[in-house]
């Protein structure tokens, strides 16, 4: 019987013991400790998985279609790819909407060419122009977003230019996103696209005034299970007016006036910083990063919020606000802590999720033993300090960089420079993220792309109470005996966000790491029951 590992290193031992040299050399460049009150150390990010090792990976279409345009309300996101990759044209990541006055909500639907062996031999630009000419006749959208998969890219079908003529004859905004899903190392890639093709051809485009006071856009915010909704309440009872949120809830009109905005904040670090730099640059918008995922990272956040616009009466009725939720918090809190302290969790799941939902069970009183991203940077982990410092590999350079400059008309400076630099002297930091790591603790365990044998050897090594991950691992990990949490799409719980969110999160874990369904949980495997033979008779 081996012996529980009892620190970082021995467990990235246990992990790599049994891959070959080359593989095992790569995997323990992407394991490392956690970082809290001492120096980040380097972490292996953004590389290609190693083929055959079953990742948690998506790919490239998913991350720009499934994660970025998909959530969007009013836009009909047609897919160009045999049917198969209709997985991602009709939405499984549970983002809601409210239809709103118009009633139009596409998010049910699903749009796609289904080429067939036909179209990949003789090209599909016919079919792909008549799939959106269908599109148009029956919705009357005002945006049709285009999306290629990988053979797509193989045989070469220009889908811009299907998409520009096809704009010039419905005369509506038409755009294509190149992103089939072999381009880029995942689901990452995908993203950039999609930031860049919207900033191309939505984001600016009406010059139509929006009304109100303390105009943000939260970017990277998808409304899975509900979340936009709350942060939408708490911004509303604070009084702040939102512009556009991207994309979760939001309506294209919404994109097309964002540049009225006078603070950007980034909720998926990764999903969505490409606009947000590229919204700086061409409009003078800043830009914070921001968390609504636990109580306290939401008071923190609303805080920060308030301070950039310097109005006092915004600032005492944000104190208010979150003296009165928090009040609420803290009983649901009081209660349940008892049952959960020094519980532990794991958490390996895209965006900044990970991240975001320690400070949840950091609340709750819960241990993280490990956790890790499927599709981040090196910055999304060590902080936005080393950008300088990472190398532009082929893979990147497959991905399109927009040349943004000031718009002549429409840049204006929200703040002067020395009123951002009196600010970020206050805490607002500015185009700033301090990444994962450094809130983990030194004994934790931090690893990118994470794949079904470690996730596996972790589990045995050292058996959380709870792990949180994606669809594709969770009922492996159930037959383990521990829950899985699904913070991908929730399962059927939300939203987390904000402060009722928080409440919903408090209850939902404490049911699921104090159930004792878990510890009676075995695999078929695992049993001694019957086996069933059978036999064959040829007829």
């Amino acid at each position: 019987m081996s012996t529980k590992p009892t620190n970082v290193e021995e467990i990235k031992k246990e992990l790599i013991a049994k891959m070959p040299t080359k593989v095992a050399r790569k995997r323990a460049k992407a394991m490392t400790p956690g970082g809290e009150g001492g120096e980040i150390p380097e972490i292996q990010a953004n590389v290609r998985t190693i083929p055959g090792i079953i990742t948690q990976r998506g790919c490239t279409y998913a991350g720009c279609k499934g994660v970025v345009l998909g959530p969007s309300r009013d836009i009909v996101n047609l897919t160009h790819g045999p049917i198969g990759c209709g997985f991602y044209s009709w939405l499984t990541r549970r983002n809601q909407t409210d239809a709103g006055p118009d009633g139009e909500n596409f998010i049910p639907y699903s749009f796609s060419t289904d080429m067939t062996e036909h179209d990949i031999v003789f090209g599909g630009m016919k079919k792909l122009a008549a799939a959106i000419q269908e599109a148009y006749d029956n919705f009357h959208p005002k945006a049709i977003s285009v999306f290629s998969t990988c053979p797509v890219g193989l045989i070469g079908d220009d889908i811009h230019a299907v998409a520009r003529q096809m704009q010039e004859k419905l005369g509506i905004t038409v755009f294509a996103n190149s992103c089939e899903g072999y381009k880029g190392v995942s689901q990452s890639a995908g993203h950039h696209i999609a930031n860049n093709q919207i900033m191309k051809h939505v984001i600016g485009t009406n010059d139509t005034p929006v009304e109100g006071k303390f105009k943000v856009n939260m970017l990277g915010e998808y409304n899975i299970g509900g979340d936009a909704f709350e942060i939408e309440r708490i911004l509303e009872k604070c009084g702040f007016t939102l512009v556009a949120t991207f994309s979760g809830n939001s309506t294209v009109e919404d994109f097309r006036v964002a540049h009225y905005a006078d603070l950007n904040t980034v909720m998926c670090h990764r999903s969505l910083n490409y606009v947000a730099e590229m919204m700086e640059t061409k409009f003078g918008i800043p830009w914070i990063k921001v968390n609504f995922i636990g109580a306290e990272a939401s008071a923190k956040s609303l805080r920060r919020m308030a301070a950039y616009f310097e109005d006092q009466e915004l600032m005492d009725r944000v104190e208010k606000v979150i003296a009165e939720e928090l009040e609420i918090v803290k009983k649901v809190v009081d209660e349940i802590r008892p049952r959960t302290e020094g519980k532990t969790a794991m958490l390996f799941v895209g965006g900044s999720r990970a991240h975001h939902y320690q400070e949840l069970f950091g609340e709750l009183g819960m241990e993280i033993l490990g956790a890790g991203y499927e599709f981040a940077h090196r910055d999304d982990y060590e902080g936005r300090h080393v950008l300088p410092t990472i190398k532009v590999d082929a893979d990147s350079r497959n991905i399109e960089e927009l040349d943004i400059e000031p718009d002549p008309e429409r840049f204006k400076p929200r703040k002067t420079p020395e009123q951002l630099e009196a600010l970020n002297a206050k805490g607002l930091d500015f185009k700033g993220y301090e990444g994962m790591m450094g809130m983990m603790k030194k004994d934790s365990m931090v690893i990118d792309d994470i794949n079904h044998y470690e996730t596996e050897k972790l589990i045995e090594m050292l058996k959380p109470d709870i792990f949180c991950a994606g669809i594709k691992e969770k009922y492996i990990i159930q037959k383990m005996g521990v829950p899985l949490k699904q913070l991908h799409n929730y399962d059927m719980g939300g939203p987390y966000a904000g402060f009722n969110g928080a409440i919903n999160w408090y209850h939902d874990i404490d049911r699921m790491v104090n159930t004792k369904v878990w510890r009676l949980m075995k695999a078929p495997w695992q049993t001694d029951g019957p086996e069933l033979e059978a036999s064959y008779v040829a007829q």
